[in-house]
């Protein structure tokens, strides 16, 4: 059974970092497609990035375009966000989903999986 769980969030003052972590159990990442994306208070879930079976990374979200990176380790089945210079309005719930397929989508009605989220809040 396909399991993602998330991990590194918490809180941090404006114009820190923070990495997220998705492990995932299973499956491999060799078919899955694993994205990101974010529930701030009071809005809807927004897709943040993605990364193709193939370690191919893409971030959607145009305001955090040179502030987020997505990577990922194999050999851990695991997923990361490296979020950079982050502000206050990067306080979300962080999600990681997955799907099985080899281009990557910021729809998340597009995935079958998640993770149950982790927070992040960005404050003085």
């Amino acid at each position: 059974q396909l399991q993602l769980v998330e991990s590194g969030g918490g809180l941090v003052q404006p114009g820190g970092s923070l990495r997220l972590s998705c492990t995932v159990s299973g499956v491999t990442l060799d078919d899955h497609t694993i994205g990101w994306f974010r529930q701030a208070p009071g809005k809807e879930r927004e897709g943040v990035s993605c990364i193709s079976p193939t370690g191919r990374g893409t971030v959607y979200m145009d305001s955090v375009k040179g502030q987020f990176t997505t990577s990922k380790d194999t050999a851990k089945n695991t997923v990361y966000l490296q979020m950079n210079n982050l502000e206050p309005e990067d306080t979300a719930v962080y999600y990681c989903a997955a799907r099985r397929h080899l281009v990557c989508s910021s729809r998340e009605s597009n995935y079958n999986y998640w993770g149950q989220g982790t927070q992040v809040t960005v404050s003085s």
